[in-house]
């Protein structure tokens, strides 16, 4: 998916001369929680709304301030899932884009949240799947492989969880009739953790369950 569209110049950088009150400013009229500082047009670093208010000289230039500067970005042309990741380990809503160091623009997180909604895997018709396996025996030509021998067609498959131990696999399958696929999951030792109206393996081991229970009861 091509992600370039979305990049923002609707605010200019700020560079090393702009005042901590314009700084101020900005954050005040807008929603972001970061924000660029260039010199040149290349990227130097971020300034957090949280640092600058606890600056009390309003006339300094954040030059000055450089050592609260943080350092993120993207890179031009990086993929989707890498720019939500940054987003992620920098509890920001905003993210750079450079170019060779030289800054293009910016992304924010409620465009790229967007675009996520807007892939096959969350937009279109399916059931979604929840599995689990040891990690050291599964793959996703099994899975795919499993999927399709059911007349079934892969949506979108993603590792949701994992451990040393255990993967858990979500998947999204474009057919409503899913019983045999969970069979067959079950029958390769997946264990499906996503409760399905269409499952007769649960409905089976409830009539079991009733009829122990009446044996006992005799």
């Amino acid at each position: 998916m091509d992600t370039a569209p979305n990049i923002l110049n609707d605010f200019k950088a700020f560079t090393l001369e702009n005042t901590v009150e314009e700084a101020k400013n900005l954050f005040e009229e807008s929603s972001f929680t970061h924000f660029p500082i260039v010199k040149d047009n290349i990227l130097i670093g971020l300034i957090s709304e949280e640092s600058i208010k606890e600056i009390e000289e309003n006339d300094k230039e954040i030059g000055y301030f450089q050592y609260l500067f943080t350092h993120f970005q993207i890179e031009k042309y990086s993929n989707l899932l890498d720019i939500l990741g940054v987003f992620a380990s920098n509890n920001t809503n905003l993210v750079s884009d450079i170019d060779n160091h030289e800054f293009i623009g910016y992304y924010e997180i409620n465009d790229v949240l967007q675009l996520i909604n807007d892939t096959p895997f969350l937009k279109s018709e399916g059931v979604v799947i929840f599995l689990e396996k040891e990690i050291n025996d599964y793959s996703f030509s099994q899975i795919c492989q499993i999927v399709e021998s059911n007349n079934a067609k892969m949506v979108g498959v993603f590792i949701a969880e994992s451990n040393q131990y255990t993967v858990k696999i979500s998947l999204k399958i474009n057919s409503t009739e899913i019983n045999e696929i969970l069979q067959s999951f079950r029958r390769y030792n997946f264990t499906v953790l996503s409760k399905h109206k269409e499952d007769f393996y649960i409905e089976d081991l409830k009539d079991r369950s009733d009829y122990l229970q009446k044996y006992l009861n005799i």
